[in-house]
């Protein structure tokens, strides 16, 4: 009882530490320390916890090939580029503007991961809500929300769908007649709720604006390496291939083709990284681990199989709401390993997948449900734009449990 009550402090405490980060401490400090610590202890055998690194290898490469082709886009402007579309096109409107963002960010969200809409897209946004002289609140807003609405529409749209499905990740076409149309009802409703909250602050005009920027050659280059990318990412899923390996090979090539025209962007794209994601996300398989080792998932494990004994919505509903409660109050990436280990002696497949909705779109009640909603909050810190844990909560509070039971409502 004691070595599993260590495990679980510990475990506990490097969730904390990476959700409030003390000192400003990076968050991957917080979960490294505590898996050394679990070793260094005796409290998980170095074998064990090499071989839970091991599992996570399709991972971090999946999780590299995103950021190349995010910060790709971002250094040669594409995602600008977007914006500005998207400002162009809204005619004086702030209602059009913001539907064309969210539009937008869907895109970007269901293509490169819902990091790049929320750390990278932001900023780009908030660049031309600022020039149109519009509260940046409800565009920033639609970024993070849509960010995580829209990220189960692929299975690259948000890294914790390959944590949840690991080597078990089905091939597109099946993934589509699961997860379409809970996707849309997801990204239509959330849409509504915000559309709805931020009505008396987009109904206004604005001046039509001008000044589109346009693409460099290098920023075509780009766009044509991401486009190549993406298509290479949607064929591997088509084939049923583990997204590691194609994603981090396209992100690539991506580079190399635009490095052909600007070769100084490799060491740009390299120090703009954050490669601390990745031993994250290896100290939370090994915590994920040790925890399941202690017999700590059994409860969990528990929970499942009197939800699959439940009517089928009952039952998705249930897990659907367990695991997006949980993901606010330890974030999803520890929640979907755990729901994906929980879920590894057999349960209905159906509850596997209310699971992962639930991890994915759960993060959209409050700022520490996901780590692309922290980022998102790093990113407005850095352009002095304040959204309160608060403000974020009063709009989560109604959009996140309606998209949910909308979406779960869908699910076949």
């Amino acid at each position: 009882m004691i070595h599993a009550a260590l495990i679980l402090f510990i475990a506990l405490a490097s969730i904390l530490c990476m959700l409030v980060r003390p000192r400003g401490i990076s968050e991957a400090y917080g979960i490294s320390a505590g898996a050394l610590l679990l070793v260094a202890l005796g409290l998980l055998p170095l074998r064990q916890a090499a071989n839970a690194v091991r599992e996570g290898l399709d991972v971090y490469l999946f999780l590299i090939g995103m950021m190349i082709l995010a910060e790709l886009a971002r250094e040669e402007g594409v995602f600008d580029w977007v914006a500005d579309i998207a400002a162009a096109h809204a005619k004086g409107s702030p209602s059009r503007l913001f539907l064309l963002i969210y539009l937008a960010g869907t895109v970007i969200t269901a293509l490169l991961s819902n990091d790049a809409t929320a750390v990278v897209l932001t900023p780009a946004v908030l660049a031309v809500v600022r020039k149109a002289k519009l509260q940046a609140k409800p565009f920033v807003l639609g970024c993070a929300l849509i960010a995580n609405a829209a990220s189960f529409v692929l299975p690259i749209s948000n890294p914790a769908n390959l944590v949840i499905f690991a080597k078990n990740m089905p091939p597109l076409t099946n993934w589509l007649r699961t997860f379409f149309a809970p996707s849309l009802a997801s990204i239509l409703i959330t849409f509504l709720v915000l559309r709805f909250l931020s009505k008396s602050h987009l109904s206004d005009r604005i001046e039509d604006l001008d000044g589109r920027s346009r693409l460099s050659s290098q920023g075509r280059v780009a766009l044509i390496g991401l486009v190549f990318a993406c298509l290479i990412l949607i064929t591997a899923s088509i084939l049923g291939v583990s997204l590691g390996g194609p994603t981090c090979a396209a992100s690539v090539i991506a580079l190399l083709l635009v490095a052909g025209r600007d070769p100084a962007v490799i060491r740009t794209i390299t120090r703009s990284i954050s490669w601390s994601i990745v031993p994250l996300v290896a100290g939370l398989f090994v915590i994920v681990e040790a925890v399941e080792g202690a017999g700590w998932l059994r409860f969990a494990q528990s929970g499942l199989e009197a939800l699959a004994r439940a009517p089928h919505v009952l039952g998705n509903l249930g897990a659907a709401f367990g695991s997006g409660l949980l993901s606010n109050a330890m974030n999803n990436l520890p929640v979907g390993l755990m729901g994906a280990k929980a879920l590894q002696t057999g349960q209905s497949r159906s509850l596997l997948n209310a699971v992962l909705m639930g991890v994915d779109l759960g993060p959209n009640l409050s700022v520490t449900g996901s780590l692309a909603t922290i980022l998102w909050l790093i990113a407005l810190r850095r352009d002095k734009v304040e959204i309160t844990a608060w403000q974020f909560l009063k709009v989560g509070m109604l959009a996140m449990p309606l998209a949910l039971i909308g979406s779960v409502l869908l699910l076949r």
